[in-house]
């Protein structure tokens, strides 16, 4: 069986020869496996350990936020080229002892309402994660990577910088290449790599927390060897991540390989897609699982309609679960980071104009009391 160790005592800028935290095909593979052969993948967390068990609130402003995403890799897969697909199989993922969620001004679904900074620990046992910070909470493990990909091409990495730039422009929010923090620290990778917050057509930070032991992720290969990397692994996380961070830790992940001979070109496969033999379900929740939700639409305080407006029927929905949450004796900041890892954010309707509708899913089940 192949591995990929590190050394959590050290970061990644610390440890180089053990992965990457851009996205650029110059970076060069650090194992070469054949399809179906098991492959251990040991992995740091998101933020490559600059939050440890003793952190606190007042040390939030030490954290350098271009280290994120630690990926273990590049894995290089014997017969995989461009116009395949990579389908890589989650054997299991195996998390380490300890974990967090934070509220990181700045970020987050709702980072104009929550701006004051606020740390969750959470100790972690194969089958619950819970936290003195949010005491009576038992959040199920439901292990997942929030990254996982494949190399771009010198192409897609051209266009994707081009695109960006182009939503920049016009207001929106993209992160240009930036050599502060980059593993590699040097060479066109460092220069010209595509960071790794957005997902993109190669995977990457997708954070869908159904690619959980059992899942097959099929990715669209673009470089030679396909170069899959992984990280952010992920204790559990409610659908949305809403506070921008989920029970986040580091893990080892068990994945094994197969290449699907110039199938995405057949099938004209241009994103990451992924399957699994049974609709996802959390193997520690009770049955049948009894939940609270709220459901919002896209109206705004002062009464304006903005019809088939997603993103605000999802606000509101999600205002409408902190509510819920405060009216249970739960502070704000608590409730923001109970829907961040266990409420799920379900869009209910997208035809009944002008007012889709989404729904908030809280399982009762996380409650102990």
């Amino acid at each position: 069986m192949k591995t990929i160790e590190i050394d959590r005592r050290r970061s990644l800028r610390q440890q180089p020869a053990t992965g990457h935290n851009r996205w650029h095909p110059d970076i060069k593979p650090l194992l070469e496996v054949a399809a179906g052969e098991e492959v251990v993948l040991q992995t740091r967390d998101a933020l490559d350990g600059e939050f440890n068990p003793k952190f606190t609130e007042a040390d939030f402003a030490k954290v350098d936020a271009g280290g994120v995403h630690p990926l273990t890799g590049p894995v290089f897969v014997k017969g995989a080229r461009p116009g395949d697909l990579l389908e890589v199989e989650f054997l299991d993922i195996i998390p380490e002892k300890w974990a967090f969620s934070c509220i990181l001004p700045g970020f987050g679904f709702l980072r104009d309402l929550f701006t004051t900074p606020y740390m969750v620990h959470w100790n972690l046992t194969a089958a619950w994660a819970t936290s003195p910070q949010l005491p009576g909470v038992r959040i199920p493990n439901a292990s997942f990577m929030g990254v996982s990909g494949v190399a771009p091409s010198r192409e897609q990495v051209r266009a994707w910088q081009r695109r960006e730039r182009e939503l920049a422009s016009r207001g929106g929010f993209a992160l240009p290449p930036d050599a502060h923090g980059a593993v590699p620290s040097t060479g066109a990778a460092a220069k010209d790599g595509l960071r790794t917050i957005p997902p993109r057509e190669n995977g990457g930070n997708f954070d869908v927390k159904q690619l959980t032991k059992g899942a097959k992720l099929l990715l669209p290969v673009a470089v030679e060897g396909a170069l899959f990397s992984t990280g952010d692994a992920h204790f559990a996380q409610g659908d949305g991540e809403v506070c921008v961070t989920a029970v986040e830790m580091s893990a080892t992940v068990y994945v094994r390989f197969r290449v699907l001979k110039g199938e995405a070109k057949r099938r004209n496969v241009r994103a990451p897609q992924f399957t699994r033999d049974s609709y996802f379900t959390p193997p520690h929740w009770a049955a049948p699982e009894r939940f609270a939700a709220t459901m919002g639409m896209p109206i705004r305080d002062d009464g304006v309609n903005e019809g088939e407006n997603l993103s605000l029927a999802a606000r509101n929905a999600l205002l409408a679960m902190v509510d819920l949450l405060e009216r249970r004796g739960w502070t704000r900041q608590q409730a923001y980071i109970i829907c961040s890892v266990a409420v799920d954010l379900r869009i209910s309707n997208v035809v009944d104009v002008p007012n889709f509708v989404v729904s908030a899913l809280l399982p009762e089940g996380i409650f102990t009391a």
